[in-house]
């Protein structure tokens, strides 16, 4: 049986923010350029290519295609009143051995708009993710990880109760 990450549920919210609430909903094809813009917006991921640039629209358009179809995946994304999309981050349903055949809820990509940090709405998207999410999908362990350099997200990371416990490694593998 195939594991699925099934939020319709629990979706679109209404969270509260610092400022004000967002609307936390399925991410869609329409949503792709904000998230590209988004993606962008953030120091680490422009250094890695995200720079949304018109000649990565197919790359991006496929991969949210194929997070949108994979019934273990879900990308939201967060409007604001004016129904701007202002923040997105990806939830990865995994199924495990360990742990007693625990299933593990894996965030990734977690990007909030760098005029609006500090808002609010980071941590009420992580608190709907660790409270809610998790939960809705079976999840005993909500894990993450956050680049080395990103000294700010890690004591933002630890404030919501994460802890560091494991140190990750990356092997790049060249494209085809």
């Amino acid at each position: 049986m195939i594991a699925t990450l099934d939020l319709p549920a629990v979706l679109p919210i209404v969270l509260p923010a610092a400022a004000d609430p967002v609307v936390l909903r399925r991410a869609t094809p329409a949503d792709l350029e904000a998230i590209m813009r988004l993606l962008s917006d953030d120091a680490v991921s422009a250094a890695r290519g995200d720079v949304a640039a018109d000649s990565d629209t197919g790359a991006y358009a496929a991969a949210l295609a194929e997070i949108v179809d994979d019934p273990a995946n879900e990308l939201v994304v967060a409007e604001d009143a004016a129904g701007l999309v202002v923040a997105t981050m990806q939830l990865t349903r995994i199924p495990g051995m360990s742990r007693r055949g625990s299933c593990r809820l894996l965030v990734e990509a977690v990007r909030v708009s760098s005029t609006l940090r500090s808002g609010g709405i980071g941590s009420a998207m992580m608190r709907w993710t660790t409270d809610v999410a998790a939960p809705a999908v079976g999840a005993t362990l909500v894990q993450l990880t956050s680049d080395e350099a990103r000294t700010d997200a890690h004591r933002f990371y630890e404030r919501l109760g994460f802890v560091g416990s494991h140190r990750g490694f990356k092997y790049a593998v060249a494209p085809n």
